[in-house]
């Protein structure tokens, strides 16, 4: 019964989502890829915010039904059927009555099952569509023949951009070519490898007072060339994100200078994605705990490896399962496993899965005594209160089944900021 009714709910707020897009006709900026979907659709709306009327997708509203909800301004209803009615008689009041909508709005588009994408970008036609990379193992594999099948499907977004679109593609992604696009439609590229139109270099980690404070970089475009710092991130998975950012903006003819200045100041505000947080006893946390896929593990783990150790301390990975990645599953947790042990001094994991995680980093060399497991998050976060200490580097990484924020939560220095600072902080998910 829920099934059906999800599905009558879906297609109401999807008529009304099509209906309000005929009448305001605002231009749309469609976000897709394995990995950074969110953070660059966050960087993209703080570009086009300094110049127009912006809405984006809140949170990760990048489903069949999270789509139409942005698009006409509603909320997650949950499980509540009053609200979700509410919902429906606001999208009919958006479509009935004149109001102030946005010019532009940027949608993250996810995927589950073949289809997902066509099915969405058929009828949402954008303006910009934009890649951020692909994984040779992503997440919700398990529902396709093999990874390269995932990936077709994402880029088949490009194939409904508007005649005239903009196609933004990270060049340093060996899965981005595309033999067919729409008539008119100009690829615009960003990366580190040369041939970018947006190019990124010289990355450097930023300390003060002996601890990672973010993150710095140039890039160059156009015959201009400008540093930007980040604070309180860090990874290249928070610099990709910015050169998207930048390669929409220009594509709308953006100062970007000025582009590059908001995206300092207001870049990197995601919980949960290498945020930087003060742990008890002066330790040091990467919050990394909002999803996780292969690729995106070992990012954060190379991260990780690269920090310098100004005082004395340990490395520690905590890591939790990785979900949805089928018969994919164990051979890519061990290998997880053996870059832990080439960047962590300690590994604790939380869950079934990651038990193949510990497997992979004894037989990549790290001592038994070093590698410690738990079933839960929350019991995980208790056992490091006591076992870190004033030095300790602590990377906390897992799927969103995990809850690796309950371990953040555990060790964070200022555990009264959780609301603001942790991922999965509304009523909804704390009930969970």
């Amino acid at each position: 019964m829920k099934k059906i009714l999800k599905k009558i709910i879906v297609f109401i707020l999807q008529i009304e989502a099509r209906l309000v897009l005929k009448k305001y006709k605002p231009k749309i900026v469609a976000v897709t890829g394995s990995v950074g979907k969110t953070t660059a659709k966050d960087a993209i709306y703080t570009v086009l915010s300094s110049a127009f009327f912006v809405r984006k997708s809140e949170k990760s509203f990048n489903s069949e039904i999270g789509v139409p909800l942005t698009i006409l301004g509603c909320g997650n209803a949950w499980n509540n059927p009053f609200i979700w009615l509410k919902n429906i008689f606001s999208g009919l009041a958006v479509i009935l009555l004149k109001n102030h909508y946005p010019k532009w709005i940027v949608l993250e588009l996810g995927i589950d099952r073949p289809g997902d994408i066509e099915n969405i970008a058929k009828w949402l036609r954008p303006d910009i569509a934009v890649l951020t990379r692909f994984a040779k193992v992503p997440v919700h594999v398990e529902f396709f023949k093999s990874p390269q099948d995932l990936t077709d499907e994402k880029k088949k977004l490009a194939l409904y951009l508007k005649k005239g679109g903009r196609l933004i593609i990270n060049n340093d992604d060996a899965d981005m070519q595309f033999t067919k696009t729409p008539e008119g439609v100009q690829i615009i590229s960003y990366g580190f490898n040369e041939g970018s139109g947006v190019i990124g270099s010289n990355e450097q980690i930023i300390y003060e007072n002996s601890k990672p404070a973010g993150v710095s970089f140039k890039v160059d475009y156009a015959g201009k060339s400008m540093p930007i710092a980040l604070r309180g991130v860090l990874g290249r998975q928070h610099i990709y994100p910015v050169l998207a950012a930048l390669a929409v903006g220009t594509s709308q003819n953006l100062n970007i200078i000025s582009m590059a200045q908001f995206l300092a100041e207001e870049g990197g505000t995601q919980p949960g994605r290498m945020k930087i947080l003060d742990g008890i006893k002066n330790t040091v946390l990467i919050d990394d705990s909002y999803n996780a896929s292969p690729l995106a593990t070992e990012k954060a783990l190379a991260v990780l490896g690269e920090i310098e150790r100004q005082i004395e301390g340990r490395k520690i990975a905590v890591l939790g399962d990785m979900m949805e990645l089928g018969k994919y599953s164990t051979d890519e947790h061990k290998k997880i496993g053996r870059r832990v042990a080439r960047e962590a001094d300690v590994l604790v994991t939380v869950g079934l899965r990651a038990q193949h995680i510990a497997e992979g980093a004894l037989l990549g060399g790290l001592s038994e005594k070093n590698i410690l497991q738990f079933e839960e998050s929350k019991k995980a976060g208790l056992f490091l209160q006591n076992f870190i200490e004033t030095g300790d580097i602590i990377l906390i990484k897992g799927s969103q089944a995990v809850r690796m924020e309950r371990v953040t939560e555990e060790i964070m220095a200022r555990p009264e900021k959780k609301a603001e600072l942790l991922a999965r902080q509304d009523l909804e998910w704390l009930k969970r």
